[in-house]
């Protein structure tokens, strides 16, 4: 049994090496080294709009706060923050997309900030007809900052 064990140490161990020194794990070595990293622009990993990228998730955040306080409410047989919970779903859409883009540093960024800001605007109206609920004044307040953040940034 040693002899096999033996024989199968000495396979994955020259499977090792000839991968280590095969023409691809070269080639990768040498994209990944020193050299790589000058040519590569770095600038490019990390949203370029981060205020507006955390004022955006924290809109995000607060509309699902919301819109499980309206389900609540909701199932309590009340309807009336009905009209809140379609604006704060609609909101949620755009701003989780524009989230993405503003990851992504896309080239669309300016034009989903306009329809982010507009959506925005919307919410925090139709919330603040409902702030009485802790809810709906947070993701209105949220909102607002989100305008705030996008007219400070990008306008």
């Amino acid at each position: 049994m040693d002899d096999k064990f033996s024989r199968r140490e000495l396979l994955i161990g020259m499977g090792a090496a000839a991968l280590a020194y095969s023409p691809i794990s070269n080639a990768m070595n040498h994209e990944h080294g020193h050299e790589h990293h000058k040519k590569h622009d770095h600038s490019r990993h990390k949203p370029q709009q981060e205020d507006v990228l955390n004022a955006v998730n924290d809109c995000t955040d607060k509309g699902q706060r919301c819109i499980a306080h309206c389900l609540v409410m909701f199932q309590e047989g009340d309807v009336s923050v009905a009209d809140c919970a379609a604006k704060v779903h609609e909101m949620n859409a755009i701003c989780g997309g524009f989230s993405y883009l503003l990851t992504a540093n896309s080239s669309h960024v300016k034009q989903m900030a306009s329809l982010c800001m507009s959506v925005c605007n919307e919410c925090a109206e139709e919330c603040r007809k409902h702030e009485q609920h802790h809810e709906c004044r947070a993701c209105a307040e949220a909102c607002e900052a989100t305008v705030a953040a996008i007219k400070k940034q990008l306008a």
